[in-house]
């Protein structure tokens, strides 16, 4: 936020009344367990209160909300070895954003740690919740029906709809949005006045009109996805895509590491041209002619980068879409957990927690229309005979591995299995069946060991992944199979 913004922000938190329970005042205080149980507390009640944020602020005396000034300085604070503002934001759970501005005015220091209003669960501080009641800080779980609404707590919240830059005028807008790459992707042509820039951008919902003062607010989505440089944008300038590259199979060597610039949309291209530069290659021969060929298909790259990008939390502080190369894959990775059982991928609707983003990056083209986007993921893996992708679901993160070249006798039992579930799901939403025949021309076997995948469809159906069409079929050698969901 700029200096004019936060002097208005502090003007209007010190006329609130004295007992709001979403705002704490504090003139020197500087300990690091007490500022994270605030955060905590202050993120509650703000939900508690339907507020957007909490705020604790120093350099205004608590009892008269006199401008008194601070001498804490939490920027350059430390917790043991570790930055201040890092060491707590790894003590809250769930990982809820926090921002904090430090500035002086009429030679007064001030500082203001802006905490996001929880949604649907409560946040702890080293596993406690906390709770604002009146002017004092209490544990949550002391007052059962604030925590019971917290947990009910209705939002219609969408962090695209949020104000990334608010008092912007119009030649700081042309200056923050790539507004040529804005028109060029929605394919407009470009207006020869500002105005019809501007007002293009207002209709999109990149930005919108602040009221009676001729500026502008640059919304998140906006910045997320047409700006020149994120870093300019609090909000979002830890949501850039990240590339690292991998010296090895593992993550012990860093052979390189690029963090994006540019917003999601007007970055794309340069993102999956970047990518495909950087990995492993073959050289071919092809009708005379000699051209290098990615060990990967550049199609399922993209589209698990642009399903990384829709589909982050971007409630999770200090994460980003992430691509990790290693010399025998590829891992793409976005904090939150998915909205659908993993298994269910191929099938099921997608479900998105950023509908407003993945709605834009559909009209873009980024993306591919609703349901066909991991088809063609595992289309491309079985056409370039690869193994299967790997799903994987953690605390806070879901992560999809795409493999190099495997032999048959490489791939392990879970590999196989993995294939065989995948290629069942993809056969069944083309309307066609699996069969032992389709699998051998998955994995590339021959007709006479068709025995060997046998065993992998036997293997599959132990692990209740796919069933009979018709068990009333006594015939294995015609026999066809579905994914357990059908």
């Amino acid at each position: 936020m700029r200096t004019e913004e936060l002097n208005s922000l502090l003007k209007d938190l010190q006329a609130l009344p004295k007992e709001c329970e979403w705002v704490e005042f504090k003139v020197n205080n500087s300990n690091p367990q007490e500022i994270g149980e605030y955060l905590s507390a202050l993120s509650n009640s703000a939900c508690y209160h339907s507020q957007k944020y909490g705020y604790l602020v120093f350099g205004i005396e608590d009892s008269t909300h006199q401008l008194v000034g601070t001498t804490f300085h939490p920027s350059v604070e430390k917790k043991g070895n570790q930055e201040l503002e890092n060491w707590l934001a790894t003590q809250l759970n769930p990982r809820i954003d926090f921002n904090i501005f430090e500035w002086d005015n009429n030679g007064l220091h001030f500082a203001i740690f802006r905490v996001e209003a929880t949604r649907n669960t409560p946040v702890s501080f080293r596993g406690e919740p906390f709770i604002r009641i009146g002017s004092y800080k209490k544990p949550l779980d002391e007052h059962p029906e604030r925590e019971r609404k917290i947990w009910n707590r209705e939002t219609n919240y969408s962090f695209e709809r949020e104000i990334a830059s608010s008092h912007v005028s119009e030649d700081e807008v042309l200056q923050l949005i790539d507004y040529p790459g804005y028109f060029e992707m929605v394919k407009l042509p470009l207006p020869d006045n500002r105005k019809g820039i501007i007002d293009r951008m207002v209709q999109d919902k990149i930005l919108v009109k602040d009221d009676g003062s001729g500026t502008y607010s640059i919304t998140n989505l906006g910045a997320l996805l047409f700006a020149r440089d994120v870093d300019t944008f609090d909000n979002i300038a830890r949501k850039a895509f990240r590339v690292i590259i991998y010296d090895g199979k593992n993550r012990i060597k860093t052979k390189k590491e690029q963090t994006g610039k540019r917003g999601y949309a007007v970055g794309f291209e340069g993102l999956i041209k970047y990518l495909s530069d950087q990995l492993p290659s073959n050289e071919i021969i092809d009708k005379a002619l000699r051209r290098e060929v990615t060990l990967y298909p550049i199609l399922a790259v993209r589209e698990l980068v642009a399903n990384a990008i829709i589909h982050q939390d971007f409630s999770i502080k200090g994460s980003s879409p992430m691509v990790e190369i290693f010399d025998n894959r590829i891992e793409i990775t976005n904090p939150g957990k998915p909205l659908i059982d993993p298994l269910r991928f191929v099938d099921h609707s997608p479900e998105s927690r950023n509908e407003v983003l993945a709605r834009f990056m559909r009209r873009l083209n980024i993306c591919e229309e609703r349901g066909s986007g991991i088809d063609k993921v595992i289309f491309e893996c079985e056409y370039n005979q690869l193994p299967a992708p790997n799903i994987i679901v953690g605390d806070n993160y879901t992560r999809i591995i795409l493999y190099g070249h495997k032999t048959f006798r490489e791939m392990d039992k879970q590999d196989k299995v993995r294939a065989c579930y995948l290629h069942a799901c993809l056969k069944y939403v083309s309307g066609e069946y699996m069969t032992n025949q389709s699998l051998r021309e998955r994995f590339g076997i021959e007709e006479q060991n068709y025995p060997m995948a046998s065993r992998i469809i036997s293997d599959t159906m132990d692990a209740k992944l796919i069933k009979d069409y018709d068990p009333e079929n006594k015939s294995r050698k015609y026999a066809k199979y579905v994914p357990y969901w059908v």
